[in-house]
């Protein structure tokens, strides 16, 4: 299992500059295009686990060049071509520094505040007495300032226009877009007997016009739960079945480690390396109703720089 991609360090024509994120590494094309190749680094608690998964960057790359097809009728997005099974090449946009979180369902971050005592979560009112996991009556957008180091931090629609952080006229398209956006992410995932939870998009700005950016709908930016059997366990207080990569953190909880400090991170053997590879491919069959196809990853780096360098000399 040694074949998974965890560092790369490519050298594409007219290519500016590099940012290595936790799980994607991002190349500047002469700030015309970004070469994203999704890598199978995994994180949990903000650290990047020591073993990467095979097959994970693919599965995610293939799942958000769908959705990204799947929904360029309501948005514009980055996408150019996927030449390569684990890259998406695209056009450069300005970010905006804010993620649209849109939540139909109250859980994860917005129950444990919830629970806490909280009443309303980045300037959107949380009705009393609902249990976790109970879907609300309308989605709620509850943004966070998109951080450079750190964790991103909740704000509202109010402190993001006031700051200039967004001009009101973007910002009530990203509202808007982010709620076509999510509808037809919970139409699709309804096909496939899902619920989509939750999930963030993120936009930028190119001559002017908005686009969608990054990935979309992928276990790793959304939260899923199987629709068959919901009602039954809301009924008797019992947590849902989820499809998201829960399972990692769940088993490094149980394993002690939840990224705080002095904590180290548990070994992974090959027997768990494997059976989060299955997982992963087995979300991405869920989700896309297709059948997950293995690319050779005999010589990943090799395919993966011979495949860019010729869509790059075709542009």
């Amino acid at each position: 299992m040694s074949n998974a991609l965890t560092r790369t360090d490519f050298n594409f024509p007219k290519q500016k500059s590099v940012y290595h994120g936790k799980v994607r590494d991002v190349y500047n094309i002469n700030d015309e295009y970004l070469v994203m190749v999704v890598s199978d680094r995994i994180s949990a608690f903000d650290v990047v686990l020591p073993k990467g998964i095979p097959y994970k960057g693919q599965v995610l790359n293939q799942i958000a060049a769908k959705f990204l097809d799947a929904t360029s009728d309501i948005v514009p997005n980055w996408k150019v071509a996927s030449p390569d099974p684990n890259v998406t090449i695209g056009h450069a946009c300005e970010p905006f520094k804010v993620e649209m979180v849109i939540r139909g369902y109250l859980t994860g971050h917005a129950w444990r505040e919830y629970r806490d005592g909280k009443r309303s979560l980045c300037g959107e009112p949380m009705p009393d007495g609902m249990i976790e996991s109970q879907k609300f009556a309308i989605p709620i957008i509850t943004p966070t300032t998109k951080a450079s180091e750190g964790h991103d931090e909740d704000i509202s629609k109010e402190e993001i226009i006031a700051q200039g952080i967004v001009s009101k006229n973007d910002y009530e398209m990203l509202e808007n877009y982010t709620r076509k956006l999510y509808e037809r992410g919970a139409q699709m995932a309804a096909e496939k007997g899902l619920i989509l939870v939750d999930t963030k998009y993120e936009f930028g700005k190119k001559d002017g016009k908005i686009y969608l950016i990054d990935e979309i709908h992928t276990p790793d930016s959304s939260r899923y739960f199987y629709a068959e059997g919901y009602e039954e366990r809301q009924s008797r207080g019992e947590a849902q079945k989820q499809l998201s990569k829960e399972f990692v953190r769940q088993w490094l909880i149980q394993n002690g480690f939840q990224g705080k400090e002095g904590q180290r991170v548990p070994e992974m053997s090959e027997e768990f390396v494997a059976s989060v590879s299955d997982r992963y491919i087995e979300l991405y069959e869920n989700i896309t109703g297709d059948k997950f196809i293995k690319s050779d990853i005999s010589k990943i780096q090799a395919r993966i720089e011979k495949n860019v360098i010729q869509f790059l000399n075709s542009l």
